[in-house]
């Protein structure tokens, strides 16, 4: 943050200046997040003016009544000693919270701010909590309920990250073992330029912007400052990029440029390994978010693959029974059997999700797992084979008819 703020007023004053003065600035407000969408709420409607053009929320409503949101008018100290001695009048506080905020929220949004859930459970808790959160059902006369709700506003995921994960780029990482700063930045080197050659033969212009922008992010690390404990590093990428950095990385502690082995990971938060319907796999369309086939079959199929360590567990941002994680590790260590191990694990923790993806119904992820068996069958480096079951896709009119048609034979008096 390049600047702390402690009133409101202030806050509201340092904004609109700039805005007026096109100014990139970070601006960090202490104090309870609810007074601050209903302080600019009040501005946008008593000056016309509307400052929030983009917003978003990522409290740690996963845990919402143990300490992960705490409500307006009680202070810190307040908020703890209610929380202890009185869980239900705590709880009844931030579920007012949360309706003043949704309130504020839906007020600036009919002013023009673009609203998104950033995937803490905000939209699920302020939906349990009465707020005014949700549309309405689908259907005339049912009840609107936590597996049948739409909300007004999108996860992130529905809004941006699903269409990259369905593209099969996600959070890919690794650390060095060594621990020595001049291992990392040996391997940002070796993923900058397995980038920049896979961009050069590379025709799809999603897929380019995607390494151009992981380029950019790989090649500005060292000067960012971003290691904080572990020499440990994180970029996007996909299949071909994941599997294609690590036999590099593996190539490299081989010959010596390392001095010691680099353990491969990636983030849950990823395009296979975890299910979970309010945040990974909000976007998947099918019917099928609720299930956790994807995070389990990624687990099992890393295991079996060659992943030196997996883990499958519950839980994660969204808390304890909405999400399962698939994990997995694998240590690069120099040998042969290290980087066929990679080769096979990577393809399958990636492409396992773009397939699911796909089955359900998005386009670039169809795109996506075509154009990884449109590679083995082409006889490119690195494929390897894959036989994607595909949607077979129908307009609704056309089921309508096809419905129809079929009642008035059965039901001709009916018809």
């Amino acid at each position: 943050m390049n600047v702390q703020i402690t009133c409101l007023d202030v806050l509201v004053k340092r904004v609109r200046a700039a805005r007026a003065g096109r100014e990139a600035v970070a601006l960090a407000y202490l104090g309870n997040v609810v007074d601050v969408w209903e302080r600019f709420a009040a501005d946008a409607a008593a000056t016309g003016e509307n400052l929030i053009d983009l917003a978003s929320d990522q409290t740690s409503l996963h845990n919402p009544y143990n300490g992960g949101f705490y409500p307006t008018g009680l202070t810190l100290a307040e908020s703890n000693a209610l929380m202890a001695a009185d869980p239900a009048a705590f709880k009844a506080a931030v579920q007012a919270s949360l309706r003043r905020q949704v309130t504020a929220i839906n007020a600036l949004v009919t002013r023009g701010s673009r609203f998104w859930d950033y995937g803490n459970s905000f939209l699920l808790e302020a939906f349990r909590a009465g707020a005014d959160i949700a549309l309405p059902a689908a259907r005339a006369g049912d009840a609107v309920t936590e597996t049948n709700v739409t909300f007004k506003y999108p996860s992130y995921v529905e809004e941006f990250m699903g269409d990259i994960f369905s593209m099969g780029f996600g959070p890919f990482r690794w650390v060095c073992t060594s621990g020595r700063a001049e291992d990392l930045a040996a391997t940002d080197s070796i993923a900058s330029e397995v980038l920049k050659g896979l961009l050069t033969c590379e025709g799809d212009g999603e897929v380019r912007g995607q390494l151009k922008d992981n380029i950019l992010w790989i090649d500005a690390a060292q000067e960012n400052h971003l290691v904080v404990g572990s020499q440990a590093r994180i970029l996007y990428a996909d299949a071909a990029g994941r599997a294609a950095i690590a036999g590099a990385i593996n190539a490299a502690v081989k010959s010596g440029r390392l001095h010691g082995p680099v353990v491969l990971s990636r983030d849950h938060h990823d395009v296979s390994g975890t299910d979970s319907p309010f945040r990974e796999t909000s976007n998947v369309c099918d019917g099928s978010k609720f299930t956790a086939d994807m995070a389990v079959q990624n687990c099992i199929g890393d295991a079996v693959r060659g992943a030196t360590w997996v883990a499958l567990h519950n839980g994660g941002g969204t808390g304890w029974g909405k999400a399962i994680n698939g994990g997995f590790g694998l240590v690069l260590d120099g040998t042969d059997d290290a980087a066929a191990k990679a080769r096979l694990m990577l393809f399958w923790d990636v492409n396992n999700g773009v397939a699911r993806r796909a089955w359900a119904g998005n386009d670039k992820a169809e795109r996506a797992i075509k154009r990884a068996a449109a590679a083995f069958e082409a006889g490119a480096e690195g494929a390897l084979p894959i036989v994607p079951t595909l949607p077979v896709r129908s307009d609704a009119a056309g089921v309508e008819a096809l419905i129809a048609d079929s009642l008035a034979l059965q039901f001709p008096e009916s018809a």
